[in-house]
């Protein structure tokens, strides 16, 4: 989502994806084979929601839906004007569907009022009782009835929004719903977007919600929202001289942005979050579903996992298929998919997934043809290289303990020092770790891969690092990180970031960049921040002890990775990563409240004893 998310969003919206290996001549191609409708689909609340169709001009025989519904818009409006592609990549448009796209409730010329993230219902007992599954059944049922020329089948897909969108969609239970392709969708609003562990993650939202908030009201519009122009391409300056989170309406949205104000006014994973986590109504799934997400997707890999296993979980007899290779959020639906910044994955990656995992998957479930996908497909980093298993993660995965040791050491071998060994460092809101090597505005997309070497110099980073690898070591599934603690402070941020070192002899590729050398390169595998506050549950704040050994467990999320043999595995922790995340006083308060004055630095410890291990717990092949 967010900012970037919101401008390749739109962009897919307004041009049709045109990145994904569509052209100019394929809008030709859409105004010479395609007749546009403009329809306003009447709900069951009485509430009527903007839909655009796109039928083949040839009717000699009957077609499959295939839908998209969007909080980002299904411009051009107007029935004379076309999008230049349609589908989710070039074949779907040459193959024959019938397109359509829906402007959901509360968004651009669909009636209602918006809700970011509607709450789904697990009962329906009145017309007034909508959500997104209802909106999706009845709008199926209303295409059925109206348009002609029809098979009876529908399709669904989207990315991010409308990748919950599809998710809510299976929850319709439409029989002729028959296939759903929820990409990166959006699971968990709190733990997806606004919050990773309880740490806000302030770039990627602060310049979203004024540029998404177009409305706020039960009047339709094409209107588009403004950006507001910031001035600098200097996001650590900027926010460093925003100062705290209140600081956001008292210098720029002067409490005017709903959706915003509903993220400030819960910090904790309360009600009003819980209420926005759709997984738990993922039961009861007839629908055949292609989950599909990025390796790399810094917004919403959660949702792309965890929407794949609970819906494995609470439906084993329904086909559910997973898919995730080394992409950006949405990065698989457009472009090539062969480098991520500095790093090369030797091959087209983007293209692979949609001629031979999307493409096929909706073409068997919508048109009856063969089908050979395996349920598992997944691209392995490092190694680059395509590898099927049938469950994720693969069974075969052992769990292993890689702790961190006296002496900045790196080892599968637990610690032996019977004393109270730990490292430590000074953590200062004043000076926050910078994510990124440049200036940026944005939630730079290549920091997921890119080389950490800058931060060789910061007093308050550690790290932790393997002897060279004497064997090939393969990270399939989640890693948790076991930390043992101790702060100077009453509240405090754990980042932590494993990294693939690559041997002196590495050898610059094509994408290596302009002063980069890929000889001793730290390359970002995974990370993730934790808001310590939150370490016995993310809606019941803690304040530390100071001074006390403190257990600080989290989720870095699944990798599928291969630290190939002369490598190393390096591991960091750090307290600040700005403006990634929004700093943390290290004081116990409420963060979107507080003032300057709460902002202290803190020393905190990091155990490495027999007695307090820290470890990071893998799944290794």
């Amino acid at each position: 989502m967010k900012q970037l998310i919101f401008f390749i969003l739109c962009l897919c919206t307004f041009s049709g994806f045109a990145q994904n290996g569509m052209n100019g001549a394929d809008a030709d191609y859409v105004k010479a084979n395609y007749t546009k409708f403009e329809y306003q689909i009447p709900m069951r609340d009485g509430k009527k929601l903007f839909t655009s169709v796109y039928v083949p001009k040839d009717q000699s025989k009957k077609y499959p839906f295939m839908m998209d519904r969007t909080c980002y818009s299904v411009a051009p409006y107007g029935p004379d004007l076309y999008k230049t592609a349609l589908g989710p990549s070039t074949q779907f448009l040459h193959d024959g569907y019938i397109f359509v796209y829906q402007d959901v409730r509360g968004r651009w010329m669909s009636e209602g009022i918006y809700e970011e993230m509607t709450p789904e219902l697990e009962e329906h007992k009145s017309k007034k009782d909508v959500d997104e599954g209802t909106d999706t059944y009845d709008t199926i049922d209303w295409l059925l009835a109206n348009v002609s020329n029809n098979n009876g089948k529908v399709g669904v897909w989207g990315i991010s929004y409308p990748g919950f969108y599809t998710t809510t969609a299976l929850l319709s239970r439409h029989p002729a719903l028959v296939a759903a392709s929820p990409q990166a969708p959006i699971a968990d609003l709190y733990r997806d977007d606004a919050f990773h562990n309880g740490a806000f993650m302030l770039v990627a939202n602060f310049d979203f919600y004024p540029g998404f908030t177009n409305r706020q009201d039960d009047k339709p519009t094409q209107r588009r929202a403004a950006h507001k122009d910031l001035g600098t391409d200097d996001g650590y300056d900027f926010f460093m001289k925003m100062g705290p989170m209140k600081n956001t309406n008292a210098k720029y949205y002067q409490d005017t942005i709903r959706l915003w104000n509903e993220m400030l006014d819960h910090p904790d994973y309360d009600q009003h979050w819980k209420d926005r986590n759709v997984l738990s109504h993922l039961h009861d799934i007839k629908t055949a579903v292609l989950v599909t997400g990025g390796w790399y997707d810094a917004e919403d890999l959660y949702g792309a996992v965890n929407t794949y296993k609970t819906l494995v979980k609470k439906n084993p007899k329904t086909p559910v298929y997973f898919a995730m290779g080394p992409w950006v959020h949405g990065g698989w639906a457009r472009g090539a998919g062969d480098h991520l910044g500095d790093v090369d994955f030797g091959s087209a990656t983007g293209a692979t997934y949609r001629d031979n995992i999307e493409f096929k998957f909706f073409s068997h479930y919508l048109k009856g043809t063969d089908l050979d996908l395996p349920p598992v497909n997944t691209f392995e980093t490092g190694l680059n290289q395509w590898k099927n298993y049938k469950t994720w993660p693969p069974k075969e995965a052992e769990e292993k303990e890689l702790y961190l040791l006296p002496g900045h050491k790196l080892s599968f071998t637990k610690p032996v020092a019977s004393e109270d060994s730990f490292d430590e460092y000074e953590s200062d809101p004043a000076n926050p770790v910078p994510f990124f090597n440049g200036k940026t505005m944005d939630m730079e997309r290549t920091y997921m891969t890119a080389d950490q070497r800058f931060l060789a110099d910061r007093k308050d980073v550690l790290s932790y690092q393997t002897d060279v690898l004497d064997h090939d070591v393969t990270l399939a599934g989640n890693i948790w990180a076991d930390l043992k603690v101790a702060t100077s402070g009453t509240d405090a941020d754990w980042v932590v970031k494993v990294m693939d070192v690559y041997p002196d002899t590495a050898i610059n590729n094509q994408w290596t960049g302009k002063d980069i050398q890929m000889a001793g390169y730290q390359q970002m595998v995974r990370s993730e921040a934790m808001r310590g506050k939150y370490r016995n549950g993310f809606d019941k704040p803690e304040a530390f002890v100071p001074g006390k050994v403190t257990p600080v467990n989290f989720e870095l999320q699944d990798v599928l990775h291969t630290f190939r043999k002369g490598h190393r595995i390096l591991v960091q922790v750090q307290s600040t990563w700005f403006p990634l995340i929004d700093r943390n006083p290290q004081t116990f308060v409420d963060i979107m409240k507080a003032d300057e004055s709460a902002f202290k630095k803190a020393t905190h410890k990091i155990y490495t004893s027999k007695e307090h291990p820290s470890y990071l717990k893998v799944r290794v092949l």
